[in-house]
């Protein structure tokens, strides 16, 4: 008897759409193999805290090998994609010579910083979408208040002291917050020379409110929330240029130099570069951001053995025509359906188009503070952040990292102290 034919799938990214899309697949009459450049998942939606002393890195990052290990049928390789040849159904690696054959092949390798055409402003200011650049931003915030403790020009204390935020979206508030927290109730006593309450926190946002994708009325509770927390908002404001330690900003025709040593960017993304690839190799087309515009069952046009997920695809089969979001909880579902659509292939069954259940949005401001879009419900302040605090518990991959993420947070809850406060990398005046 022949055996039945075994499909191999290769998914590229071990984030949140190719992880769940591997896990799924363990187990199935399916050969499995998930390549990343880096040997960890990432729960990003949690970088902020490393930012800002909260958690260490290894809190909430995961080893691919370890999370997968007790899936017989899946492998994994630290390796770099450097070409797709759609024809051959090959990838070239970085550090591989033969490369990886597939029969079906999912790409999931997220996004990146995008700075809307002013890429100079990359050098004189810090991101954060990776382990490395959330212990960058560590190192220059800690690094400002030690500065300013030894600084005698009182105007390069300020600057020291000016922490400016661009972009009012979920990153941008959750980063606003948690500085605001650290300065006003975590380090106060630490410091013999300086305030640190008098830290000034600025957030600029473009628009004409904070967390725009929320409903009004939760988008300004947490416009009015960081505000008591010491956070200058400065909305309808533009970013018009930034130098090294100078960002200037633009607002009904008036123009504002501020100084400041730590410029935080929060502003936007864009797609991985490996989709502009892809559309160069089948023809696909882009949108705007770089995301690969996509079928009903994710699919490429033209080409049905490869499938996008996650932040690189624009999926627009929406009732609204909108494409969905780039957030954690649709990259989870698209790899979920994904897994069980190439199952269904296998079997000859049809596959039906993807559909997101939005469950609702989360936003944290701060300890005991953070609002929550559950659809007809709206809740702000304490309820708002338990179910935040549950429900990033439960989306954590292993049972130690949400043990850990737990005991901190309630280590957090009652005595407003972080415990990652390290300065690490380079020198201390870098």
């Amino acid at each position: 008897m022949t055996a039945p034919w075994v499909p191999h799938v290769v998914i590229v990214g071990g984030g949140f759409g190719g992880l769940y899309a591997a896990q799924a697949l363990g187990n199935q009459p399916v050969k499995v193999t998930l390549i990343d450049k880096r040997n960890f998942h990432l729960f990003q939606p949690l970088l902020y805290q490393i930012a800002t002393g909260s958690l260490s890195p290894g809190d909430i990052a995961s080893p691919l090998r370890t999370v997968v290990k007790k899936f017989s049928n899946v492998r994994v390789i630290m390796d770099e994609v450097l070409d797709i040849d759609p024809q051959a159904k090959t990838l070239k690696l970085k550090h591989n010579a033969e490369g990886v054959s597939y029969d079906m092949l999912v790409l999931a390798t997220g996004g990146m910083t995008h700075y809307f055409g002013n890429d100079a402003w990359a050098q004189h200011t810090q991101s954060l979408k990776t382990v490395e650049e959330a212990l960058d931003m560590r190192r220059k915030v800690f690094m400002a208040f030690e500065k300013a403790e030894q600084e005698p020009d009182p105007q390069k204390r300020d600057a020291l002291m000016n922490f400016v935020i661009v972009g009012g979206g979920p990153t941008g508030v959750e980063l606003a917050g948690a500085l605001a927290e650290l300065s006003r109730f975590s380090m106060p006593s630490d410091f013999k020379n300086i305030d640190c309450r008098r830290a000034n926190i600025i957030l600029v946002e473009m628009g004409p409110r904070v967390l725009a994708a929320y409903p009004e009325d939760l988008s300004q509770k947490a416009g009015e929330t960081l505000e008591r927390l010491g956070v200058t908002l400065r909305t309808g404001t533009s970013v018009t240029d930034i130098q090294e330690g100078m960002i200037t900003l633009s607002a009904q025709g008036n123009t504002e130099h501020i100084p400041a040593e730590t410029i935080l960017w929060a502003a936007g993304v864009k797609a991985s570069p490996l989709g502009q690839l892809l559309c160069e190799k089948t023809g696909c087309e882009l949108d705007r951001g770089g995301r690969v515009i996509v079928e009903a069952d994710l699919s490429v046009p033209k080409h049905p053995e490869i499938f996008i997920v996650g932040d690189l695809a624009n999926y627009s089969h929406t009732p609204d025509k909108r494409p969905l979001p780039g957030v954690a909880p649709v990259a989870m579902q698209q790899g979920r359906y994904l897994a069980q659509s190439i199952l269904k292939r296998q079997k000859g069954q049809s596959v039906q188009p993807f559909k997101y259940l939005n469950k609702g949005n989360l936003a944290v401001i701060g300890i005991n503070e953070a609002v929550a879009d559950l659809h007809k419900v709206h809740l702000s302040g304490f309820p708002a952040w338990f179910i935040w605090a549950f429900v990033h518990v439960m989306y954590l991959v292993e049972f130690d990292n949400k043990v850990l993420v737990m005991l901190q947070w309630l280590w957090a809850f009652f005595t407003r102290r972080h415990s990652a406060r390290l300065i690490t990398g380079k020198g201390s005046y870098d």
